[in-house]
């Protein structure tokens, strides 16, 4: 009896200790108005993406879903406009593993809306393949489709006055590592097909997104735009919908008991949007609704430039 109490105890404590560090919770208290302002949320249809555009469309923002498949989109958009009573969100449709759809998602965007006021580049994936443009699933659709798309996006931003980029990064960034060598051979940031393997490219592409945005903040000085990444939390979405059978028996029982919600998820996503006076923070890197430091190489100046020059070349923009 007394070993079972004992044994009760460890894992009582041990849940504890867990929910208080690596699934802390937290709550966004930005109130920005968003009344008359866009907003365009990459995998808006979703997980932390959809409830990103429920909140932004019950506080009034215009709320574009730039997602892939339109049925689930459509049907976000049904369930959003019935929890808010709003008629502004609608779905353009936008393939981040396609460097073509991201110029066809811009040039659309740019000639039908007047206006961008935020860009969350959220959607994300733990998969092995190829985009279409023969990059590595996780490495074009992470960090490069969204690498372009915030490119083409700029100047309508920086019309807006006071708009934010946000990407969803993980603290997975700690675990990355860009090897340019790697990426000119195989144009991918990882190899292999063992799960493991392409674990470690999605940590790489995080890795990217943290590098991205340290220089994206760079590139903005002297403008009315700003920049931040964040870590959601470790949160139950469709991230790992590719990964095997038997990892999902794996990961459900522990995601059910421990994971956050989106809605949760979610929170530090919509404090980079909505959270007045963090502007000089542009750049930084949040988790739990606050700034955290980063690795030293998730803001090696060197590195973010190299990743800048090359992920230019690799989508044609020089």
């Amino acid at each position: 009896m007394i070993h079972l109490l004992l044994l009760f105890g460890v894992l009582l404590g041990g849940y504890f200790l867990l929910t208080q560090t690596l699934f802390k919770k937290s709550k966004c208290k930005g109130n920005a108005a968003m009344a008359g302002k866009t907003a365009i949320i990459t995998g808006g249809n979703t997980g932390i993406g959809k409830a990103t555009a429920l909140h932004l469309a019950r506080k009034g923002a215009r709320v574009i879903l730039a997602c892939r498949n339109r049925d689930k989109a459509e049907a976000a958009i049904a369930d959003i406009q019935q929890k808010t009573g709003s008629t502004d969100v609608l779905y353009m449709q936008l393939d981040l593993a396609s460097l073509k759809s991201v110029r066809c998602f811009a040039e659309t965007f740019l000639k039908s809306e007047s206006r961008l006021d935020l860009l969350v580049n959220n959607a994300g994936l733990v998969a092995d393949g190829r985009t279409e443009d023969g990059f590595g699933i996780e490495f074009g659709v992470n960090h490069l489709g969204h690498f372009l798309l915030t490119c083409l996006l700029l100047e309508r931003l920086k019309e807006a006055g006071g708009g934010r980029v946000v990407t969803v990064a993980s603290m997975a960034h700690r675990w990355g590592h860009v090897d340019f060598d790697v990426l000119a051979m195989n144009k991918d940031l990882g190899t292999g097909r063992y799960s493991w393997q392409f674990f470690h490219a999605y940590c790489n592409s995080k890795l990217c997104n943290v590098l991205f945005t340290h220089e994206l903040a760079k590139r903005l000085k002297g403008t009315n735009v700003t920049c931040y990444s964040v870590h959601p939390g470790i949160v139950r979405t469709e991230l790992s919908r590719h990964v095997s059978l038997w990892q999902k028996v794996f990961i459900d029982p522990v995601a059910k008991l421990l994971f956050l919600d989106p809605e949760t998820g979610a929170q530090t996503t919509l404090h980079c949007c909505l959270q007045e006076g963090i502007e000089p923070l542009s750049g930084r890197y949040f988790s739990c609704c606050a700034e955290q430091e980063v690795s030293a190489r998730a803001k090696n100046d060197a590195v973010a430039l190299k990743l800048w020059e090359v992920s230019e070349r690799l989508c044609g923009l020089c």
